[in-house]
């Protein structure tokens, strides 16, 4: 079984989408879930969904990692045809998970008290982002 979610981002920050893929597994049993990002410049995670302070700091934290194309530590960068938080997302993208496997429990994923499932959008934009998601039954 696959489908595919869209999350509407408005800039950069973590999109929980726990909510429309729980309700997508309903009446499902026991097996996996696999989630992909079908984008460059975003990121899926499983995060603590408690404390949005924890989604403000990680947010914080790459950009210092990586900052704008335009700071001036970034000069190296070539691609900057599409603004400077692209080539920046590129990189975002490429340290953090762009799919995720999780265990799906009586038709709920597997995930433990404080999680959630995220979008991590890197762009500076809003963007409409899809993430396939297969559900793999156990026999």
């Amino acid at each position: 079984m696959q489908t595919i979610f869209e999350i509407n981002t408005h800039g950069p920050g973590l999109y929980e989408c726990t909510a429309p893929i729980t309700r997508w597994l309903s009446g499902q049993l026991e097996g996996v879930l696999v989630l992909m990002v079908q984008h460059t410049s975003a990121s899926l995670l499983i995060q603590e969904n408690a404390d949005p302070d924890v989604q403000r700091d990680l947010q914080a934290f790459f950009h210092r990692l990586v900052p704008p194309s335009d700071d001036p530590h970034m000069a190296y960068l070539r691609h900057r045809a599409e603004g400077p938080d692209d080539m920046p997302a590129h990189i975002k993208a490429a340290m953090m998970p762009v799919s995720l496997c999780i265990p799906v429990s009586a038709g709920r994923p597997a995930l433990g008290t404080w999680q959630g499932i995220y979008l991590f959008e890197h762009r500076d934009r809003p963007h409409r982002r899809q993430i396939v998601g297969q559900f793999l039954a156990d026999r």
